[in-house]
């Protein structure tokens, strides 16, 4: 009876290993073995670098780079819930930090610098005053993102709590939003008279010629670092790593420097 289950169970084997045989000589060599794959999970703000870097990467190494962008927090909840992929960029090195509380990150780089600003419509139609304390002004239409979700959020709470008015900014505050790319919107649609958003987005050409940043003293809004974290659950670590040395490189990070996410302190 064993000998016989033993028989059973190896011709199963054998046609099995027969059909995946007859199946991949019918392919074509491009189709030979599906392209491995890359899931990375990028902070609104760093999509169009990382975007570039993976139209790259994807020609070099004939891999196929996913990206999946949204609000930091968001994303970071999105990692710890399905244990799924390779690389995580959020828009602060905080939540890099609290990823490695939770065991997420196997290493990480630097690749680049965030800075927050004060935004409004060009030519600051309202003539809204830079600092700080033009967010308690009632007359204005203010929108702040919200902390729990995004970086923007959590740093405009940072700001405005060491300036020590966060808790009437945020009762003056007509709307809280979940990002980066929501803060622009309301601008550019003439919604919004104020915001406070990454310094980058304003340089980029569709938001350039609609928006102008003003600087937030640096006693409340210093730079912050970009770090790029390659996760536990990486399926192909020596791939995520090749990205992080190109991300991490001069050439890189002159690709970041293009989306004012480098010397992002010399801007503003």
């Amino acid at each position: 009876m064993r000998k016989s289950a033993i028989i059973v169970l190896s011709l199963l084997v054998i046609s099995i290993l027969s059909v995946y045989i007859i199946n991949r000589s019918s392919l074509s060599p491009e189709q030979a073995l599906p392209r491995k794959e890359l899931l990375v999970y990028c902070g609104i703000t760093m999509i169009k670098p990382v975007s570039e870097i993976a139209a790259i990467l994807e020609e070099q190494e004939n891999i196929k780079i996913s990206i999946i962008k949204g609000g930091s927090g968001n994303l970071l909840r999105s990692i710890k819930f399905n244990r799924l992929g390779d690389l995580y960029l959020p828009g602060s090195e905080s939540y890099i930090q609290q990823a490695m509380e939770n065991d997420l990150i196997e290493a990480s780089t630097h690749i680049g610098y965030n800075k927050a600003a004060i935004m409004v419509r060009q030519g600051n139609p309202k003539n809204i005053p830079a600092g700080v304390t033009t967010l308690l002004n009632p007359d204005l239409y203010i929108v702040i993102g919200n902390p729990d979700t995004g970086s923007i959020g959590k740093e405009t709470k940072k700001i405005l709590t060491a300036a020590g008015i966060f808790n009437q900014a945020l009762q003056n505050a007509k709307e809280l939003t979940t990002d980066s790319k929501r803060l622009i919107d309301v601008l550019k649609k003439g919604e919004a008279d104020l915001v406070i958003n990454w310094y980058a987005t304003a340089t980029w050409p569709e938001n350039a010629e609609l928006i102008d940043a003003l600087p937030i003293d640096d006693k409340y809004a210093a730079k912050k670092k970009l770090v790029l974290g390659l996760l536990k659950t990486s399926k192909y670590p020596e791939l995520a790593k090749k990205f992080m040395d190109y991300a991490s490189s001069e050439v890189g990070r002159n690709i970041f420097e293009r989306y004012g996410l480098y010397t992002v302190d010399r801007n503003i």
